[in-house]
């Protein structure tokens, strides 16, 4: 989970010492971070409400982080400051006292906060619902009846036991451990990510044939009835069913995937590969058109030297089409987009960070290569009875190799487009979510190559969005603003109280001191 930059948080009913010690030894809390006990109390004899801030154990060393903060002020500019890497430690006493005198103050608190212990089970939920305030994505794992409010509320609740807790809990492990969290977060983002894939590819199916019908609408035609028929049950129907069969990556990675479908990543991927088709369909309908032996196609029509290939398509017996099916452009654009169906699949259908490659998904590889083969056959040996039944003409094999060419430089501008475009240069440099650290601060990159990427990434960042953009998440802001506070984290033996304000007093103002 921490080489995947996911925060852990543990809720406890145990002694706040134990836990500790339990977060120091599973690695919650590396041994160089200091831990900031919170103890607040409750308003008594006329005073206020105050938290005590003590440290509970001196680290080894202290781990300093370099983070780079940007100032409005000054156009932009960005000064390193060091920061020491802290953690919030309370009881649930403590956490009762904070949620009703130090509202405010919870939400910093939980930014940092690793270890709150003697929780009851509504705190609990409580807590769950601070962290999604702040824009968090919580998950909950439980093994008792104390956390069935908690595992309810979170946007994901595992159940490590298989009784009581289980009811409300939407997932239940069979292993009394944790050790089920990353495999739901790895299955959780393969499904995500095949969602979208399939969605995209059912986008670009749309887009494709409408461009092809648009296209042969400019000239009195349209695809035909079989054509479509094979379009939408021999290639779309079996990709769609086959292309969402990846299992998922078998290691959790710090990447994150998109998190809607309205995203940059996402509608990059559509819109490029629409142009892309859109290309090199109108490049294949203009093209033929300026071939020498073009000409306005009837059933007497001989391109092919009919009388060299005793296989090819014998339109001497061919009836009048009405409709104007029957065409050369119809028969290219039939071709290129057919093939274009398979491209987009493949395109999309990625694998590794979140899914298994595609090669590992043998009914989908298996589908592709049969239709790819059967494209290929017709196209280069034309069969009477399947020329008949789709409603395609006899071209010239110099023509058909041409469009061969068409389809293979289309494929390898969409793979170089949504693989090393979006993939390697957008999205890690631009579209990357994965920009901040675990409380929204950017670790500076110690190497030179790191150094690069980040000049990069500022460079693109620049070009795509001139105007700086605030951070979405409200953890984020909350992060921004604490690594600029010269007060925070509170200074050991200080104590912050909380006194009513004059014009209001249901809301509350710090004083702290010594």
């Amino acid at each position: 989970l921490h080489k995947a930059n996911i925060r852990t948080v543990m809720v406890t009913g145990d002694n706040m010492l134990t836990a500790i010690s339990v977060a120091r030894d599973c690695g919650m809390i590396p041994p160089e971070d200091k831990i900031i006990i919170a103890d607040a109390l409750h308003p008594h004899d006329g005073q206020a409400a105050k938290i005590t801030w003590r440290y509970a154990d001196k680290p080894q060393k202290p781990r300093l982080e370099e983070i780079n903060i940007s100032f409005e002020d000054v156009r932009h500019v960005e000064e390193p400051k060091t920061q020491e890497m802290y953690h919030f430690a309370m009881n649930g006493k403590s956490f009762a006292v904070i949620a009703e005198h130090f509202p405010d103050m919870l939400q910093k608190l939980v930014l940092h906060g690793t270890v709150f212990a003697r929780m009851a089970p509504d705190q609990k939920t409580q807590l769950i619902e601070t962290l999604q305030g702040v824009d968090y994505f919580v998950g909950m794992c439980g093994d008792g009846a104390n956390d069935c409010g908690a595992l309810k509320r979170a946007h994901g609740g595992i159940s490590l036991s298989e009784l009581e807790a289980s009811v409300a809990s939407p997932f239940t492990s069979r292993t009394p451990n944790i050790s089920c969290v990353p495999s739901l977060i790895r299955e959780g983002r393969a499904a995500l990510i095949t969602s979208f894939c399939v969605f995209k590819f059912m986008a670009l199916y749309s887009i494709i044939q409408y461009i092809s019908v648009t296209l042969l609408y400019s000239i009195l035609s349209n695809l035909g009835d079989f054509q479509f028929l094979f379009i939408d049950i021999a290639i779309i129907l079996l990709i769609v069913f086959t292309m969402s069969l990846n299992p998922a990556w078998k290691e959790l990675v710090s990447r994150r995937p998109p998190s809607g479908l309205i995203s940059g990543p996402l509608l990059f991927s559509v819109l490029t590969q629409i142009l892309i088709c859109l290309s090199f369909q109108t490049i294949t309908f203009l093209w033929v058109r300026q071939q020498p032996w073009y000409t306005t196609w009837a059933p007497l029509t001989d391109v092919c030297s009919l009388s060299s290939n005793q296989n090819l398509s014998d339109h001497n017996d061919t009836e009048i089409d009405e409709h104007n099916i029957q065409n050369f452009e119809n028969t290219s654009l039939f071709y290129v987009s057919s093939f274009q169906y398979l491209i987009v699949a493949i395109v999309f259908s990625k694998g590794k960070p979140f899914r298994q490659p595609s090669y590992k998904n043998w009914p989908f590889v298996l589908s592709v290569v049969s239709l790819y083969f059967f494209l290929l056959f017709i196209m280069f040996h034309p069969v009477k009875g399947i020329d008949e039944f789709l409603e395609i003409v006899c071209v010239p094999f110099e023509w058909r190799v041409k469009l061969s060419l068409v389809i293979v430089v289309n494929a390898a501008v969409s793979v170089v487009v949504e693989t090393f475009v979006l993939d390697v240069v957008l999205w890690k440099l631009v579209f990357s979510r994965d920009k901040q650290s675990n409380f929204g601060i950017t670790p500076a990159a110690p190497t030179s190559q790191g150094v690069i990427d980040l000049r990069a990434h500022k460079c693109l960042s620049w070009l795509c969005y001139p105007y700086k953009k605030a951070p979405k998440a409200r953890y984020m802001h909350l992060a921004q603003e604490l690594s600029v506070d010269p007060d925070w984290p509170p200074k050991p033996t200080t104590t912050t109280e909380a006194k009513p304000r004059p014009d209001n007093c249901s809301s509350y103002q710090i004083m702290i001191g010594s």
